[in-house]
């Protein structure tokens, strides 16, 4: 009798256990934080050896930011179909550019709140890290960016500061509703809409 291997050892074999552990810390983080992380039990969750992991991450901490990288792509993704979108309008790129932020934030909380907490950032992390967290905000602002290039901000108004001074805000919505204080969503939505409607105060000329 010819014994097959696990799934998880063929896929190791075919260079996927990369992914694979990604996919399995994300998973042990939503049930216990990144507190339960560790490359042991990631390991046993992947089903391969202890020492498999070290093949692609050097410890936890590379681990982890391969996770939020991951996050941050997948943001970086839903941000772009959004604003790439040429049948919607400026306005409605921008609505639902925010309404898939929160989203994915109240869906992927414990992995958002490692893609932006002191885990990663205290000590510097590595460049791709950066890059790929800059990614996703080149995105936001390069849609704030389009406003302006049509003439739809006010006078004096700095797309970049604007598309800083929202992203900010988005984040402290979702961080009070991480933290307890917002805990429902429906809030978050009705709070992003209002954000899009005093936008428009700054524009001039906006059709939906």
């Amino acid at each position: 009798m010819i014994n097959t291997p696990p799934a998880s050892i063929s896929k190791y074999h075919h260079g996927d256990l990369r992914s694979q552990l990604i996919e399995a810390t994300t998973e042990l983080m939503k049930q216990g934080g990144v507190g339960a992380v560790s490359l042991r039990k990631i390991a046993e969750k992947a089903g391969v050896s202890r020492t498999a992991p070290y093949h692609h991450f050097s410890d936890k901490n590379d681990l982890l930011a391969a996770v939020a990288e991951q996050g941050f792509s997948t943001l970086t993704n839903q941000l772009r179909e959004a604003i790439e979108n040429q049948s919607l309008s400026l306005l409605q790129r921008l609505e639902q550019s925010i309404q898939g932020y929160i989203r994915f934030a109240v869906e992927n909380s414990t992995q958002y709140d490692l893609m932006f907490g002191s885990e990663l950032w205290r000590v510097k992390p590595s460049e791709r890290l950066q890059r790929t967290a800059k990614d996703s905000f080149r995105q936001y602002a390069g849609l704030i960016a389009s406003f302006a290039e049509q003439g739809l901000l006010s006078n004096g108004e700095d797309p970049l500061r604007l598309a800083q001074l929202m992203w900010a805000a988005l984040h402290g919505l979702v961080k009070l509703t991480h933290d307890g204080i917002f805990v429902r969503t429906e809030d978050l939505e009705e709070i992003s809409r209002y954000a899009v409607s005093k936008l428009t105060q700054m524009m001039y000329g906006i059709i939906y």
